[in-house]
């Protein structure tokens, strides 16, 4: 199906983008264009003006502070994160998440903002973001302000943006030298969308001093899984306490999984469970690695 027709515009830079942005109410940001444009083809949405900031250097760039804390542009592409030195080092399982996207081509144009901004709830990197403890960098035509990842998705195109707000950059705070990384999905096939993920970071020796549990496609929204962090904090750095742990997944615990023609509601919460425990499992080894 091919597209309604649509003003399109390229800005040179930021301001460009948001004064075009003010300047319709019906407009919309344009990155790499892998999801919005088949949700316009398929006429789910229309837009009267498309702002396209694929090319703008203010949201291409990879930097990394003094601290080793990152600074991601939101137009950097997949496979420039997959690729990027600097994030390898700094975040090696964010570029191991970033190459396991889709195809290549897919991951040629696709870009972190796109990603985020859509707010999939199936989405690869939006609980990985979480579990990182990232920042999201939204510019305005009022400014500039920052939304905790955990804050930022609320459901399928459904961002902490307001009218005329554009995702700028994601920062990323460093790995603790006693921190890992770890990082599951049950997926459908090979094109990478999930029947649950789960994302954690674990920080601490013999005895886990701080976790962070993300759960996603498990509701509208990813969502750590405080009851479960409140099990593993303060506790020693046992398989014994990450099982005991992920039994706090269970019914009544705020979770909202669907049911659907891929599992019931209680398959997708038991997978939950497995993978939460998979996911702390392999941060703990990682950061033991460290």
């Amino acid at each position: 199906m091919l597209l309604e027709s649509v003003e399109y515009t390229r800005p040179r830079n930021l301001d460009e983008a948001l004064r075009a942005l003010a300047s319709r109410e019906g407009a919309a940001v344009l990155a790499g264009g892998q999801s919005l444009v088949n949700v316009l083809k398929n006429r789910v949405a229309s837009v009267d003006l498309l702002v396209d900031v694929s090319r703008l250097d203010e949201l291409r760039r990879i930097e990394v502070g003094a601290d080793g804390g990152l600074e991601i542009g939101a137009c950097v592409t997949y496979d420039e994160l997959e690729r990027s030195d600097d994030i390898r080092g700094a975040q090696p399982m964010l570029a191991s998440a970033a190459g396991h996207i889709e195809d290549r081509q897919i991951r040629n144009r696709g870009t972190i903002g796109g990603n985020c901004c859509l707010s999939d709830p199936s989405n690869n990197l939006p609980p990985l973001l979480i579990a990182l403890g990232a920042t999201m960098n939204v510019q305005g035509p009022g400014g500039g302000r920052q939304v905790p990842a955990e804050d930022f998705f609320f459901g399928y195109f459904m961002p902490a943006l307001e009218p005329g707000e554009i995702l700028r950059s994601i920062s990323i705070p460093p790995l603790a030298d006693d921190a890992g990384v770890g990082y599951q999905a049950l997926s459908v096939g090979h094109d990478s969308k999930a029947i649950v993920r789960a994302a954690a970071h674990v920080r601490g020796g013999d005895t886990i001093e701080d976790a962070r549990v993300v759960l996603a496609v498990v509701g509208p929204r990813p969502v750590r899984h405080s009851a479960m962090e409140d099990l593993l904090n303060g506790a020693p750095a046992s398989a014994e306490t990450v099982e005991r742990a992920s039994e706090a997944i269970g019914d009544g615990d705020g979770l909202e999984p669907i049911s659907d023609a891929h599992g019931s509601a209680d398959y997708r919460r038991r997978v939950a469970r497995v993978l939460a425990r998979r996911a702390v499992y392999e941060a703990m080894m990682r950061g033991a690695r460290s």
